[in-house]
């Protein structure tokens, strides 16, 4: 009997070892707002909505700042007032919530990142990184950069240009990651909004690997117009010139919420669960997630689940995880070697990619197992995913969930 049972947890022991090797999904917001700076809620609150809610990791970027230091805010004049002050006494009481009277004034202490961490993560199943949302201009042109797991606040640097200011700014998170030894990736926020960046901003930045194809925020213009490009289309120029003009790595595609308010939800607002980015790890740590998105091995998206994405003899495939009664469209877009290259197409938002061989559809597939065969003259090929499922509560009226794959290089 004694035989057997130590053989029991020794199999035991050996199944969890093995999956704790094993990568899986998980879930994560790479881009929130707080009281800190622009949001309507506190940090414990949004970290407690959003793990209620099955995400994985999350990381509050708040505008130019980091959450430290002794920091009191007037308890009613603030995005959250009253009503956020007594939903978060309710929540966590008053043993944790400090607030006081100075002069007539009533006051509520912002906790830390380091506070609100050690009482909101929880190992192996959520996981807090501090992060900032290095908040820049250029003659008025917003040039905004998220900074993730960073140690130290990081000013916005400026430059002589858009390009030049993003670069500073990468440059910058960088310097600091070399400096610390810590896990850290600078991402390129919302890049319509205010049609603050084109293509030619993006496509020569070096040491920049991600940026924002899709951001739940209402003014960022996600889908472009009559005169701008979609950020689809602005991911398909970037890439098109960074591997066949400037042989520079891929340029990945992250989904985010950018939320912002967490009391009211409705079109015009900017809230939780609209983008997120599912990241195939084997940890849910700061340095097995950021390894594995570096890698790409990450899809994002605002509804859509997929697995098994493999690259193989000359295929890439993944499957659709169904939801009954929902059916799902997927385009694979990508661009080949023999593009033709256009300074204007590169500088302006405004021209058609498609016109220059740049973001065609190379297939389209209703099956839950979508597949696409190299011909071996493409730069790349992503996968997009649409749904007939509309999506709840949605970045514009009428959107359907869909999910964006990373692009990928035959031979890879």
């Amino acid at each position: 009997m004694k035989t057997k049972f130590l053989l029991t947890i020794a199999i035991a022991l050996a199944a969890a070892t093995l999956s704790a090797g094993e990568a899986r999904w998980w879930k994560g917001n790479l881009h929130t707002h707080s009281l800190w700076s622009d949001g309507d809620d506190y940090p414990e609150m949004i970290a407690d909505g959003y793990r209620a809610n099955g995400y994985h990791f999350l990381a509050i970027s708040d505008h130019n700042v980091l959450a430290e230091g002794e920091r009191w805010i007037h308890r009613e004049k603030n995005a959250g007032g009253q009503r956020a002050f007594d939903k978060y006494l309710n929540r966590f009481g008053d043993g944790w919530v400090e607030h006081r009277e100075v002069k007539g004034v009533p006051q509520v202490r912002l906790k830390t990142f380091a506070e609100y961490r050690q009482k909101m993560a929880q190992p192996g199943r959520f996981l807090l990184m501090q992060s900032e949302e290095i908040t820049d201009q250029f003659q008025g042109r917003p040039v905004h950069l998220n900074a993730t797991n960073i140690k130290k606040q990081i000013p916005p640097q400026g430059g002589a240009g858009v390009a030049a200011t993003l670069q500073n700014n990468i440059d910058a998170v960088l310097a600091q990651r070399k400096a610390t030894g810590q896990p850290m990736f600078p991402h390129i926020n919302h890049p319509n909004f205010g049609w603050a960046l084109q293509p030619a901003d993006m496509i020569q930045l070096r040491g920049e690997r991600f940026f924002e194809v899709y951001n739940g925020h209402p003014a960022v213009n996600n889908y472009g117009d009559k005169g701008h490009l979609s950020t689809g289309q602005i991911w398909d120029v970037i890439n098109a010139y960074r591997l066949g003009v400037h042989k520079l790595p891929l340029m990945l595609g992250l989904a985010t919420d950018d939320s912002h308010n967490y009391h009211d939800l409705a079109v015009g607002q900017s809230n939780t669960g609209r983008g997120w980015v599912m990241v195939h790890a084997k940890a849910l740590t700061p340095e097995s997630v950021i390894s594995a998105m570096e890698r790409g091995d990450f899809y994002a998206t605002s509804g859509v689940a997929v697995d098994g994405i493999r690259l193989a003899n000359g295929k890439y495939s993944f499957r659709i995880q169904p939801e009954q009664g929902v059916t799902y469209t997927t385009w694979f877009i990508g661009t080949r070697k023999t593009f033709k290259s256009s300074p204007d197409l590169a500088k302006r938002n405004s021209l058609k990619p498609s016109e220059a061989g740049i973001g065609e559809i190379f297939g389209q597939s209703q099956s839950l197992e979508p597949s696409y065969t190299f011909d071996g003259d493409e730069l790349y090929v992503r996968a997009e995913i649409t749904s007939s499922k509309k999506k709840a509560n949605p970045y514009a009226a009428g959107e359907h969930e869909r999910a964006w794959l990373q692009p990928v290089q035959p031979g890879q």
